[in-house]
């Protein structure tokens, strides 16, 4: 049996994929058993061909944008076909960290399904949906997924990308969960297996940083449209000084362990020479990662 991990990335994510690949093989017993092969959308020139044309996103029809946080979602369907259709895969997100053996999920029994997930539960007025932010995929039994003809079909609308992205197009048959603790969402407890800094306001490596993904706007009353616009108006005009307010920034995560564990992955790395302070100071200055990054590395280090 092949077993493959994959990592979605970006420019934005691209040190959290290289941690995330980093994580997965110092965790596991079998580091060997598996490939791990990073995702990248610059390696994808079909995501960059519909950058600001039009797809169906739920009730909206959004442009298409290279530079948002999360451009390489599509990329997580691509994997099977990759794959020639055969053998196991993992893909996660790139702000996925496993603190467990990932052979523990790719060798589980799944029961004759072709991909395992788990369940997010409902959140104000979003309901509980299949997250495949990490997925298991058997892929002979996958043979129906190709990345790009239903990525081409948002655009023709004839395929939702919000649909496509919970596996509402894939049959009941062929789901099958797996304990949340496999994409643990910004928890982190002795029961975690793959930790998910799924909130991306409050992701370790970003804190102070500008907000660099698409923010939906709610649906505003014209009272509060006002409101709203009175407010960005006093910005504006110096009412309120920049790093003063937590809109648009990123946030510290209220768990300082889930911001100890990324970072000593990282001390780790520099270390052991898989990347070197340039590569962190390359995305320092790109705003891709907090500008203290190298400072906490050596802190954590000593």
């Amino acid at each position: 049996m092949q077993y493959k991990l994959f990592i979605q990335s970006n420019d934005e994510q691209y040190l959290g994929a290289l941690v995330a690949a980093y994580a997965a093989k110092r965790n596991s017993r079998q580091p060997d058993a598996f490939d791990v092969e990073i995702m990248h959308y610059n390696d994808y020139p079909w995501l960059e061909a519909r950058v600001g044309q039009r797809f169906l996103r739920g009730l909206e029809r959004r442009p298409w944008a290279h530079d948002d946080l999360q451009s390489f979602t599509p990329l997580r369907f691509t994997p099977p076909k990759t794959m020639n259709y055969q053998g196991r895969a993992i893909v996660i997100d790139p702000d996925c960290f496993a603190v467990a053996d990932i052979m523990e999920l790719f060798t589980r029994d799944m029961q004759g399904a072709g991909v395992m997930c788990r369940i997010r539960p409902p959140l104000k007025e979003m309901p509980a949906y299949r997250a495949s932010s990490v997925m298991l995929l058997d892929n002979a039994k996958l043979t129906h997924w190709d990345a790009e003809k239903t990525f081409n079909e948002l655009f023709e609308f004839k395929k939702d990308y919000l649909k496509w992205i919970k596996l509402e197009y894939e049959a009941d048959s062929n789901v099958g969960l797996f304990e949340p603790e496999w994409n643990d969402f910004d928890k982190l407890t002795p029961a975690t297996k793959i930790l998910h800094t799924t909130y991306r306001r409050t992701q370790p490596w970003k804190t102070g940083l500008p907000i660099d993904f698409t923010v939906r706007a709610k649906p505003e009353k014209s009272a509060s449209l006002v409101k709203s616009v009175l407010k960005s108006l006093k910005k504006s005009l110096g009412g309120t000084k920049p790093g003063r307010t937590k809109d648009g920034f990123y946030q510290p995560h209220p768990d300082p362990n889930q911001e100890k564990l990324f970072f000593t992955l990282v001390s780790e790395m520099l270390a052991k020479g898989l990347i070197d302070e340039k590569l962190v100071e390359r995305e320092m200055a790109q705003n891709h990662v907090r500008h203290d990054a190298l400072d906490l590395c050596r802190r954590l280090a000593a």
